[in-house]
């Protein structure tokens, strides 16, 4: 008399399914590699119900899903590991601005004993005049500049480092405010001071980002930066 097979597997032994639905519930750190797969796949196929085995098509089936799981998880460690090395290259690359002199959007104007910080400040349209206020750093404002009338393009606003009284202010660290009149409105531009730069940094960026750290505190995104002086 032939023996029924029972669906019932050996102690210690689970079918595939079961040990999926277990892998799901635990964390999503805990992950099932190409050996306890291939492991529990020939347990399963050695114990499996011979009045019901497996289909040609599923055992085709959870190969072809491993395997693309596999493959989309060796490429998203190749990508991780690409993204890092262009980040690396991206900042070693950036290091090269140390000690060069750029524009910096609001940056700082640093006045010592033999230079003041010069600006520039953007008028697309031209002006027909142009007010430039200079704030220390308790914002206190120590001189205002009247500009005349300036053509389209970029304008350099010079300060000779005195206050509105002609005294030479002390060295540290100023702010340009510029107001452009130009056909009746009056707009107040960003403007681009000219700074050292003293580091490079990424760090606290989640997508990679050089920031430029300037004389004066200041730090700017590299993207920001318009102008490089050698």
């Amino acid at each position: 008399m032939a023996t029924t097979a029972t669906s019932s597997l050996p102690s210690g032994i689970v079918k595939y399914e079961d040990y999926q639905a277990q892998q799901k519930a635990k964390p999503t750190n805990e992950n099932m590699g190409q050996t306890e797969f291939l492991t529990l796949f020939t347990t399963q196929l050695k114990n499996q119900n011979p009045l019901d085995p497996v289909k040609n098509e599923a055992f085709v089936a959870q190969l072809a899903q491993f395997s693309q799981l596999e493959a989309t998880t060796a490429m998203k460690t190749s990508m991780q590991n690409l993204v890092s090395s262009l980040a690396n290259d991206r900042l070693l690359g950036a290091t090269s601005l140390i000690g060069k002199t750029v524009g910096v959007p609001d940056g700082p104007v640093m006045v010592t004993d033999t230079t003041v910080s010069q600006g520039v400040v953007n008028a697309p349209t031209g002006a027909d005049g142009i007010k430039v206020q200079i704030f220390n750093d308790k914002g206190i404002l120590v001189r205002t500049q009247i500009m005349g009338a300036q053509p389209p393009g970029d304008v350099t606003i010079a300060w000779d480092g005195t206050n509105d009284g002609g005294t030479t202010v002390p060295n540290g660290t100023y702010r340009y405010v510029a107001s452009v009149n130009s056909n009746g409105s009056v707009t107040k531009p960003t403007v681009n001071t000219y700074a050292q730069v003293t580091g490079v940094s990424s760090a606290g960026t989640a997508d990679g980002t050089m920031l430029l750290e300037v004389a004066g505190g200041k730090t700017v995104n590299l993207a920001d930066v318009k102008r490089i002086s050698y």
